[in-house]
């Protein structure tokens, strides 16, 4: 096979990968819109009064999840 053409498959395996993890990722937001419930004001009301609105001193146990999304799934390795 021609080394023009076995760049040229290359290339375009790349684009076809680039192209299906886009797509994945854009259904999985779809179906977490999906699977997430829908509350009213009421509702909202309801639950922070059962279990309390989190204080900001709560913070050193929420993990940030940004990042992870951003990036596919790959936890990036910066420092804080």
């Amino acid at each position: 096979m021609n080394k023009r053409y076995t760049v040229e498959i290359q290339e375009l395996k790349a684009l076809i990968k680039e192209t299906m993890l886009e797509v994945l990722q854009e259904e999985r937001l779809r179906l977490c819109q999906i699977l997430i419930l829908y509350i009213n004001d009421d509702e909202q009301r309801e639950l922070e009064a059962e279990f309390s609105v989190p204080s900001d001193d709560a913070e050193d146990e929420v993990i940030d999840m940004t990042d992870w999304v951003k990036y596919r799934n790959k936890i990036s390795q910066k420092s804080d």
